[in-house]
């Protein structure tokens, strides 16, 4: 059975609105929860941005059960792997081991904003392994000193070490970070229900490990006024992630988006109140073999009537698949 989970989405609500809702997740019987990490909205109309792991501390906090977790964190421009480790550390120790670090390789939209530049994704992928190895080695609690090629690391170390470190997740989109997740990673990643790339990571060294994707839906008891909020706010994320890691501002991915259509919209994320359209566009997933699946429902002032729509009828119906 796949377990599902619950999107706190930072582009679209503010920190304390997030914090109600994932404690609302944990009521309606989410099995899981995961937070994006983000420094602007992809679009103008979602309109927010606050910083994750604060958020992630108060909801380590204010919830006793629900796993929480990076959906995802880019350890090597806006942070750095040691500060991350450390980050992961504390949040483990807080959610008395209820975290899992998912990291990736980034997006242009997050991490332009230090001034670094945005490299090709081939040497982002290696500033990634790099960055996992110092991460894991952080975990230790011992000294550290890496003079790698991307990274500098002199004689750091992890004080406050939780008995069972952050599993750590790795974002995958092609073969290479799929190499990759396998060798770092305790799960991966993906938003897409592609069995290619699993097997890939299976080939790599993650057989038998968990495997976690997410998706997007917009319920409303009105579907059109679901369609019309899904088209304003997430017609984004038909651009695929090719385009979607190198736009540096939402007003690129507001131009970029310009003439998808609210049909095209409609086709792609369930809108509406059909538990069975909620169904069936999770189902490729489950039949790729996920184990894991993130629901993201979409526009912030939503949410507390899809968590109960989501306890009384979605949770029991995905929970068949």
């Amino acid at each position: 059975m796949m377990r599902i989970g619950y999107t706190m989405m930072t582009e679209q609500a503010g920190p304390r609105e997030l914090v109600g809702h994932v404690v609302g997740a944990e009521r309606a019987g989410f099995d899981f929860s995961v937070i994006s990490d983000h420094s602007f909205p992809w679009l103008p109309s979602q309109g927010h941005a606050p910083y994750a792991w604060s958020v992630l501390g108060a909801a380590a906090q204010a919830t006793s059960d629900i796993p929480l977790m990076t959906y995802v964190t880019c350890p090597t421009f806006r942070y750095h792997p040691a500060v991350v480790a450390q980050k992961a550390a504390t949040l483990q120790l807080l959610s008395e081991g209820r975290f899992r670090l998912g990291l990736g390789s980034g997006e242009n939209l997050n991490e332009h904003v230090v001034g670094r530049g945005w490299p090709s994704a081939r040497v982002r992928l290696d500033m990634l392994d790099e960055a996992a190895e110092i991460i894991h080695a952080l975990f230790s609690g011992e000294y550290v000193t890496r003079h790698g090629r991307h990274f500098q690391v002199d004689d750091a170390r992890l004080w406050d070490v939780p008995e069972t470190p952050p599993p750590v997740g790795i974002a995958v989109s092609g073969p290479r970070s799929c190499a990759l997740a396998g060798r770092h990673g305790d799960l991966v990643i993906t938003t897409e229900p592609d069995r290619e790339l699993l097997d890939a990571f299976d080939a790599q060294g993650g057989a038998g490990k968990p495997r976690m994707g997410q998706m997007p839906v917009c319920y409303d008891p009105d579907r059109e006024a679901a369609i019309v909020r899904a088209h304003d706010q997430f017609r984004w994320a038909l651009g695929g992630w090719r385009v979607n890691a190198e736009l540096p501002l939402p007003a690129g991915f507001d131009q970029a988006s310009a003439h998808t259509r609210p049909e095209d919209v409609a086709k792609s994320i369930p809108c509406g109140d059909d538990v069975d359209a909620v169904v069936e566009a999770a189902r490729p997933f489950a039949e790729a073999g996920f184990t894991d699946l993130a629901l993201v429902q979409i526009g912030g002032e939503h949410q507390e009537p899809f968590l109960r729509w989501a306890e009384r009828k979605l949770l029991p119906a995905l929970r068949e698949l």
